[in-house]
């Protein structure tokens, strides 16, 4: 059975091609992707950081009931993840981690060790069963369990 979710993944825009793998992945598991976030595709010219928070990302991340997040070794550094984490949290969205395809454990963003009902290795059926709410907890890159909410932290 094919089933259609409204996603906002968020990540850094030099995983963008991470995101192509992500839907493709997630497709042949049944789930198509409707995406709500901001890549190279749908970019927006902004340039204030408060006019994109509340006129650009609220918007989109209120119309999806997940907030994915891609999670690679620059994901921590960037200047929006953080708050998309926080705004999904305050508005009852399901947030799971995603960590990039091929990605070794690595430092995650803050606000996501605090939220994240889910973290899940590159495995099409964990992510859908994360999505799904049928996963909860943490695992690392390889799928495996990590013993605790939070993945100790270190740099990659």
């Amino acid at each position: 059975m094919n089933q259609t979710r409204n996603v906002f993944i968020s990540h850094i825009h030099e995983d963008d091609a991470g995101l192509a793998k992500l839907k493709t992945l997630l497709e042949s598991k049944g789930m198509t992707v409707r995406d709500y976030s901001i890549n190279a595709d749908n970019a927006n010219n902004a340039h204030s950081e408060s006019y994109i928070k509340s006129a650009i990302l609220a918007p989109r991340i209120r119309q999806c009931s997940t907030l994915l997040v891609y999670v690679s070794p620059e994901t921590k550094d960037s200047m929006y993840v953080d708050w998309e984490i926080e705004y999904a949290a305050r508005n009852d969205k399901t947030i799971v981690g995603v960590w990039a395809h091929g990605a070794a454990e690595c430092e995650v963003p803050a606000a996501l060790e605090d939220y994240a009902d889910a973290v899940v290795g590159w495995q099409g059926d964990r992510i859908v069963d994360a999505i799904d709410g049928k996963i909860q907890g943490w695992e690392g890159p390889d799928g495996g369990s990590v013993g605790s909410r939070s993945i100790d932290r270190h740099s990659c």
